[in-house]
């Protein structure tokens, strides 16, 4: 009875300070994408949006840490929370917010592992130019396979338990940093920073909406890495004190990464300017570190190179905890529902493994596996937000820990209403990036799709049960829940 007990209890060690750790990975979803967003709206728009976009996941991480008291034994993070508060509206949500937050964290692997692989290939095999085709994707080469060794390299290292994952990710973390201070700090003390070299193209002439709609798709896409800081509430059940460490992870990220999101676009476009950045938007950080730092490139990209393999770990620990959290809420096949000897869901971290591989050899370009898969993660903050709201009115006597002002009830119906506003705008006119159309829409609804069948099927096949549109809930939780969880003073 006990060995059945440890197989499905995830294990307490983290501290805030993991937390925050773990979200250093934030700042590398900016520096995957920002070469794009640079190359297409100049560098002070990009600053501008970039901010206003981490400004919106700022304030969202501080309704979160609220969401996270309230359910401390959900891993997940935010899709769970957007499935307690509408199962009793319609329980649809809860697999579909779920199944959109886990792939748009999947697809990370994939993403970075391309990047990852462009700079070693444009550092190192400059020469590597050959190329090959898997029929749906082109221009296949070398970056690509890198990349993908690096997916199935980071499984590995996830299987073996969060420890030594988090290990991994003080190391890289460190490396981060120094490649955050390099853009950030040293340009402006060598004077190879010059405001000349960011301009402000968001405007330009013929933009439909004066430039209003195409800021409004560039805000979606940005959200995909923005919001991003809000991984510290999917290890809330490994928080050692859930409640304190929970909330302190998820405000102390925030705050850094709003510095982080406004200070390295301008550092960066100030020093090599929009057109290196709009010929080779993945690895054009490499001739950045060959100007300001000369002589020190190849150190300089095996930081980088670090940093976003911190990236790509930590989407691996939140995406196959948010699979795993689908099913043992019964969202999803309960196979899923398993973890192996080291305490992590194992089985969740192989699926995402096979699809990221598929997603690098079959699509295979960076924004358009980003916009594959933002749709989902951007109706996760949508439901979760609103779940904020609903919360608040259905359960007013659930214990919250953590209780914010009533002004963060009108904050996130607010907030809420602005992604959906993103969304409408976003999702059906990505082509204005240059980027994404109808095969990339279709995987993004293929898998909204999939997480219907696949909950139809946990409930009708695996648990005998009715389809309910409408869950019951309950006012209180349970009087003994699974996790016992110390309360903060406030």
């Amino acid at each position: 009875m006990q060995a059945a007990v440890e197989e499905h209890q995830l294990v307490r060690t983290l501290r805030w300070y993991d937390g925050f750790v773990i979200a250093l990975a934030n700042p590398g979803f900016l520096i995957g994408f920002l070469g794009y967003s640079i190359g297409a709206l100049g560098g002070w728009a990009a600053v501008a949006l970039w901010a206003i976009s981490m400004l919106i996941g700022t304030l969202s991480n501080w309704i979160y840490a609220e969401l996270a008291a309230m359910f401390p034994d959900k891993p997940g993070g935010i899709a769970l929370y957007a499935h307690e508060g509408w199962r009793g509206y319609f329980s649809l949500v809860g697999p579909i917010a779920t199944f959109g937050y886990w792939f748009a964290w999947s697809t990370s692997l994939s993403i970075f592992g391309l990047v990852v692989g462009a700079l070693i290939q444009r550092q190192w095999f400059s020469g590597a130019d050959w190329t090959f085709s898997t029929g749906l994707a082109d221009d296949l080469g070398l970056g690509h396979i890198i990349g993908g060794g690096l997916v199935i390299v980071v499984c590995l290292a996830n299987a073996f338990g969060l420890r030594p994952a988090m290990w991994l990710s003080y190391l890289t973390g460190a490396m981060l940093m120094i490649s955050l201070a390099v853009f950030i700090v040293v340009p402006y003390l060598t004077g190879d920073w010059d405001s000349s070299q960011l301009t402000w193209d968001l405007d330009d002439e013929g933009q439909p909406w004066g430039g209003l709609k195409l800021a409004l798709v560039w805000l979606y896409l940005m959200g995909w890495s923005a919001y991003g800081v809000e991984t510290c509430a999917t290890f809330a059940p490994e928080y050692k004190d859930t409640v304190r460490d929970t909330s302190r992870a998820l405000r102390t990220s925030a705050l850094f990464s709003l510095g982080v999101y406004a200070l390295l676009p301008l550092g960066i476009t100030g020093t090599i300017g929009q057109e290196a950045a709009a010929d080779d938007p993945v690895a054009f950080y490499v001739p950045a570190f060959e100007k300001i730092v000369g002589g020190g490139s190849d150190l300089m990209v095996v930081f980088l190179a670090g940093s976003l393999i911190l990236s790509m770990t930590v989407a691996m620990a939140d995406g196959s905890r948010a699979l795993y959290g689908i099913a043992r809420d019964r969202m999803t096949i309960r196979q899923l529902h398993h973890l192996n000897r080291h305490h992590v869901p194992a089985r969740a971290m192989a699926v995402d493994m096979v699809i990221n591989l598929c997603l690098l050899f079959f699509v295979g370009n960076t924004l358009a596996i980003l916009v594959a898969g933002n749709l989902g993660y951007m109706l996760a903050h949508f439901f979760a937000l609103s779940a904020f709201v609903l919360l608040r009115r259905d359960r007013p006597q659930w214990p919250r820990p953590i209780r914010l002002h009533r002004r963060w009830v009108y904050a996130a119906a607010f907030l809420a209403a602005v992604n959906g506003l993103l969304i409408g705008v976003g999702a059906t006119s990505p082509s204005l990036t240059g980027y994404g159309g109808l095969k990339e829409a279709l995987i993004g609804l293929g898998v909204l799709a999939s997480s219907v069948v696949l909950y139809c099927l946990r409930r009708v096949v695996q648990d005998k049960e009715p389809i309910r549109l409408r869950d019951k809930t309950a006012a209180l939780p349970p009087p003994e829940p699974e996790i016992s969880r110390p309360l903060a003073s406030r």
